[in-house]
């Protein structure tokens, strides 16, 4: 045998240990070399008599495989027209031969799971006889498949289904669940937890009382765990299941769609004939164009960007070790807790004492919340609090390394806090003002040194939302812009870099949905449908229930300011209109009020939309607008002010646009981002859509000289970057 990825170890008890080794990688990647010399390791075993088991464990701590090689796969699906669906189904085909392998050579093998094992690797798994994951520790188990478009596809629909039942695999594979070692125990995926320093110990124990193990679907009384897809309760879950997928995805994600029939067919035939099925559905999935955007987006670029893709090459790493937070508001609380959870040390300041320690105090209830849910442990807690230091005074901001100022909005304000940290920090220091629509180079003209001003634009909850929006102003040097890239990097989010501009790149995109949804409301179609529409484009809120949430209040300050200093105009828009009226003459600012443009509950949790709606306009509602024609409007508007902040320079890298769209505001993911978006229908196409809505509904949709030239010439957004990256 030639193996690269595995190191082989048989001992003088005839078990072989084989231990998972990606060379060049820091996890290990369920490669086709990997299964190449897993096939000689299973045919080795087969037919030597001196090998009495196999145990399959890692190298890599805490990782025991994370996955598929999606480059190769991509690789793969992209052999040409003809050959791709062909190509990717025979190398499907192959990983199912050898892991049939595993379960039919007639000797027993255990998977020892020190680690993590996603996708693949938790696919490789499933093809043993029996099942070891260490305990306790951050190992996780799952299919984040259906993420990126994609489905189990090394037999992962049709085994566990068969292991714990349709019922309890399908959420697994549906909602990309990943799930500890006592968790994955419970559910039956794994059948035994030990500590880490015993896993070879117990797998070799189970393989010495175990000589002649078959898989269960392999013997000839095997049954369903709760039945096939005929029986009363298996016809249950797959009825209101596909009722339950529907009415979340609105059949979006064809992934998911997949998933479905994939275990649906699957548990009417054999195993092998099920393979067989589900590697025509992976098949399918991989090579269609919403795979193909969700994993270049969420996959490569959130990868990319992550690394520090967008980074200052020439500027040297720097690790911030001490931060300054001005406000311990919301945000500032937030960005304090994310901090100091990773490592760094945090001087939270506000104008009274009082105030300081409540934005400390928030990170007291979020880990209250996670030691509740098993996430966190009273340790953790207390040396991450240690790390908060909740001051009023500026002067205790004079040795730190970065500040992040997250002061009320407003430039007076912001103005005094950046004149009284300047007047104590270092010269190195870097001074970042998170603010989600006030230009940065105006904000930077209050500094001492605006060549060490950046904008830090969060989005809220800080500790729940994974991006940060890096805006460079007309002064910003390139050390300002590394520091924050780095600091991004550090505490674990994925930074966009976009170039000043009112609004910068996601609010201003982003408005656009709230905006068209209140031009729809002034129109007169009805409330529901707006709504209906908004969710079913694939935003994770309606245009009025965003509003809600952002505060409507908030949103019409932000409306009338932009109306008198963008388009200096007196007369209000049908949207300002009907926010002054929600909040200023019905007094419902929003969510944090328990009411808006809905009622919400003591919890804060939506009940209805508030019935005085229909009130506006003496309640002329039109009953006979076609859904899909405000899905196309919801939809178009905000991809096209995606294509203008291209053409304007806002962004200069579509990775940046596709990923701080569905990241920041929430973009239908399954489109990939409306760049990602766009180049897949193609410019003419765009171009003729926004032409046809321009005629209807007004100048608002009327498409850009870029989008106009990228139809002349065919060119695509990420073509152009390609082209312009190689130049």
């Amino acid at each position: 045998m030639d193996l690269a990825q595995f190191k082989w170890e048989q001992g003088g008890d005839g078990i072989v240990t084989l231990t998972f080794d990606t060379p060049g990688k820091p996890v290990n990647l369920l490669s086709m070399a990997a299964v190449a010399e897993l096939g000689q390791v299973i045919d080795r075993i087969a037919g030597d008599t001196s090998v009495k088991g196999l145990i399959i464990t890692s190298t890599k701590q805490g990782n025991f495989c994370a996955g598929a090689d999606l480059d190769e796969m991509a690789g793969i699906a992209g052999v040409g027209k003809d050959d791709a669906a062909k190509a990717v189904f025979e190398a499907m085909m192959g990983i199912h031969r050898v892991f049939r392998k595993f379960e039919t050579c007639g000797k027993p093998i255990v998977a020892a799971i020190n680690g993590t094992a996603l996708g693949g690797g938790l696919e490789l798994t499933l093809a043993c006889h029996h099942r070891i994951m260490a305990q306790g520790g951050s190992g996780r188990v799952g299919f984040p498949e259906a993420q990126i478009g994609l489905i189990p596809g090394a037999g992962g629909t049709q085994r566990l289904p068969r292991m714990i039942g349709a019922m309890n695999a399908l959420p697994l594979m549906l909602e990309s669940r990943r799930i500890d070692a006592a968790s994955a125990l419970g559910m039956g995926i794994v059948q035994q937890t030990v500590p880490a320093a015993e896993l070879i110990s117990a797998a070799k124990a189970w393989i010495a009382a175990n000589p002649k193990p078959q898989a269960p679907w392999d013997k000839s009384d095997f049954r369903i765990p709760g039945g096939g897809p005929f029986s009363k309760s298996g016809a249950q879950v797959f009825t209101v299941g596909n009722a339950m997928l529907r009415s979340r995805t609105y059949d979006n994600y064809p992934a998911q769609r997949f998933v479905m029939s994939a275990v649906y067919e699957g548990l009417l035939v054999d195993i092998d004939t099920g393979l067989k099925i589900e590697a025509r559905y992976f098949t399918r999935a991989l090579l269609s164009d919403n795979s193909k955007a969700m994993i270049r987006t969420l996959f490569h670029s959130m990868q990319e960007l992550g690394k520090g893709a967008r980074r200052p090459k020439e500027v040297a790493r720097t690790e911030v070790k001490r931060l300054g937070i001005l406000g311990a508001g919301v945000m500032g609380a937030g960005i304090a807790y994310v901090s100091a959870l990773a490592g760094i040390d945090v001087t939270l300041i506000d104008t009274t004492a009082d105030r300081a320690e409540a934005g400390k105090n928030h990170s007291v209830k979020l880990f209250d919340r996670e030691i509740s849910r098993g996430r966190s442990t009273p340790a953790r807690k207390e040396e991450t609090l240690a790390r908060i230091h909740p001051e009023t005074v500026f002067a205790k901001l004079r040795d730190v390394d970065l500040v992040v100022e997250a002061v009320f909005e407003d430039r007076k304000v912001k103005a005094e806090a950046t004149a009284k940290t300047d007047a104590v920090i270092p010269e190195t220091t870097i001074f970042g003002s998170n603010t989600s629509t006030l230009p940065i180079t105006g904000l930077a003209q209050s500094s001492k040194r605006p060549e060490n001003f950046v904008g830090i634009h969060f989005f809220s909850p800080v500790d729940r939302m994974g991006l940060v929006e890096i805006i460079v102003g007309k002064l910003t040097n390139d050390r300002a812009l590394a520091t924050a890239i780095d600091y991004a990097g550090k505490i674990r989010k994925t930074p966009i870099v976009v170039n000043d501009s009112r609004g910068f790149y996601t609010s201003r995109c982003f408005s656009t949905y709230t905006l068209e949804g209140l031009t729809m409301f002034a129109e007169g179609i009805t409330p529901p449908l707006i709504e209906n529409a908004g969710r079913m484009a694939g935003m994770p809120m309606g245009p009025l229930e965003v509003l809600d949430s952002v505060g409507v209040d908030t949103a019409l300050k932000i409306e009338r300011a932009s109306r008198k200093e963008v388009t200096h105009s007196d007369r209000p828009s049908p949207p300002e209109d009907i926010m002054a009226w929600i909040v200023e003459k019905s007094g419902r600012p929003g969510t944090k009020a328990g009411k808006g443009f809905y009622d919400y509950d003591n919890r804060g949790k939506r009940a209805r939309l508030w019935p005085g709606l229909l009130s506006y306009a003496s309640g002329k509602w039109r009953s006979d607008d076609d859904v899909h024609e405000i899905i196309r409007r919801l939809i178009t508007i905000q991809a096209l002010e995606a294509a203008r902040c291209y053409e304007e320079n806002v962004i200069t890298d579509p990775r940046d646009g596709d990923v701080g769209a569905i990241l920041g505001w929430g973009f239908a993911p399954f489109t990939g981002g409306p760049l990602s978006m766009i180049d897949a229908m193609g410019a003419a196409a765009f171009v003729a859509q926004c032409e046809t809505l321009t005629k209807k509904y007004g100048e608002r949709f009327r498409p850009n000289r870029l989008l106009r030239d990228m139809t002349k010439t065919g060119e695509t957004f990420y073509g152009r970057f390609t082209k312009r990256k190689a130049a």
